[in-house]
């Protein structure tokens, strides 16, 4: 009777251990209120079912080769490494093709052959380009802020919003260098290949979004000369703006003639 029991403490003992182990990320729970970051790709599957396909980026640029997710499972995937590769997802919404592609990290302290992957950024792209007004209609992720200074920053390109609290777990997925010495929170990126107007419209074009943990102390600090500042574009005060004004006609200069 004492030896089961002393069975059973040591067996309570060695599980209570292995728990305090475990990384923050093991938990299911996505870090933010998207319902993707932080979350196993095991889990993203269970939530969207299968991927329809996968994708891998050449080196940091915009370039992709597309895989079916067969064969990405069977072979490339080993060949490329499971990190590197996205999970895709397409689906038609209001007639725009909305194509989800999830990123994902590792633990670096798990050495497996398999090692679990959690989601760190999703792409959304859109075919063909929205105006920003409809983004939150085809992306029901996205429910922008509505304060009138919820943090919102512009360049010629993109938009950026952050919204919530920051999330301590979320630095598990960030892969910047410094991550530990800032808050990490979610924000949307909205970018435009077209260019975006000054000042600032809704009806302006927009080819993608990403979601991922962004560090809004490390926007205020170090990027200001990149991000300016701007109202929350989703805000009642912003739809209160009067419309810009029409550009001024250039005038035709008059040749001068000598007497």
């Amino acid at each position: 009777m004492v030896a089961t029991h002393r069975l059973f403490i040591g067996s309570f003992v060695c599980a209570w251990l292995l728990l305090c182990l475990l990384p923050a990320s093991a938990s299911s729970a996505p870090y933010f209120e998207d319902g993707f970051i932080g979350l196993t790709q095991t889990e993203l599957h269970d939530k969207l079912g299968m991927p329809q396909a996968a994708r891998d980026r050449k080196a940091a640029l915009r370039v992709f080769k597309y895989y079916s997710y067969a064969d990405w499972q069977k072979y490339f995937k080993k060949l490329i490494a499971p990190q590197n590769g996205e999970d895709v997802y397409t689906f038609k919404r209001d007639g725009v093709e909305v194509r989800y592609s999830f990123g994902f990290v590792i633990n670096p302290n798990d050495h497996s052959d398999e090692p679990t992957l959690y989601v760190n950024l999703v792409d959304v792209e859109f075919s063909p380009p929205v105006p920003i007004s409809q983004v939150p209609a085809l992306v029901p992720e996205f429910r922008p802020p509505s304060e009138p200074d919820a943090p919102a920053f512009r360049s010629s390109i993109w938009l950026l919003l952050f919204k919530g609290n920051p999330s301590p777990d979320a630095r598990f997925v960030v892969r910047d260098p410094s991550k530990d010495k800032w808050d990490w929170t979610l924000a949307f990126q909205l970018f435009s290949l077209q260019g975006l107007p000054q000042p600032l419209t809704l009806t302006a074009k927009v080819d993608r979004m990403e979601i991922a943990p962004q560090s809004l102390q490390l926007t205020q600090k170090r990027l200001k000369n990149t991000h300016e500042p701007i109202l929350n574009p989703y805000s009642r005060e912003f739809a209160d703006l009067p419309p810009p004004a029409p550009p001024a006609p250039k005038k035709i200069p008059m040749p001068q003639y000598a007497e």
